[in-house]
């Protein structure tokens, strides 16, 4: 599974970005506010989540991690699917959409192209304990270097996360515990504490 990928910009529009990297191009599919981000730059990275189907492979990427996370919480609600995820934060700023969830604004929610009310609802119905403040709760572990108030990825809760969901334990209540434990300690600490608690 791919992490990031960083290299040369090959070339960008407002749905996908070809990065170079080691003399391959990686196509990505992107949002209109990660493309903003990067279309001015000659080399980005960009954060990456992957969707492997039948018919197709496809890389979607993120100028931040704050905006994967977003992406991937909206693929977790039943019926919601990548294009219209992608669509959500091409209409909204994380911040904007994590707000209009935790504020339950349906009107906002529903103010996205292709987004019905039963779609709205079901989202901020499924996301609102996951979003507080307008502020992603798996992301308000760790603090960007010199960026206060900003939430940055915690590396090691998100590695023990997949780790403990591969184990077989379920996705919501592993992220529940390991909200509790300290983001600082190592993985295994993390996966030993968090599975004294499943």
């Amino acid at each position: 599974m791919y992490e990031y990928i960083s290299g040369k910009i090959a070339s960008a529009t407002a749905t996908q970005v070809v990065i170079d990297c080691g003399g391959v191009g990686y196509l990505i599919e992107v949002s209109l506010n990660t493309y903003a981000a990067v279309k001015e730059q000659e080399s980005a990275r960009l954060w990456v989540h992957e969707i492997v189907r039948e018919d197709a492979y496809l890389l979607y990427g993120f100028a931040t991690v704050e905006e994967r996370e977003m992406f991937r919480l909206l693929l977790s609600v039943s019926g919601v699917g990548a294009a219209t995820a992608r669509i959500m934060l091409s209409s909204m700023t994380v911040s904007e959409l994590a707000s209009a969830i935790s504020t339950q604004n349906i009107r906002a929610v529903q103010g996205v192209k292709g987004i019905g009310a039963k779609t709205a609802q079901r989202i901020i119905l499924e996301l609102k304990d996951k979003v507080v403040g307008g502020q992603l709760l798996s992301l308000a572990d760790a603090q960007v270097p010199g960026q206060s108030g900003i939430p940055a990825f915690s590396q090691n809760k998100a590695d023990a996360q997949a780790a403990l969901v591969m184990l077989g334990f379920p996705k919501p209540a592993v992220e529940k515990v390991l909200r509790d434990i300290d983001p600082a300690i190592s993985v295994e600490q993390m996966m030993k504490q968090a599975m004294q608690k499943l």
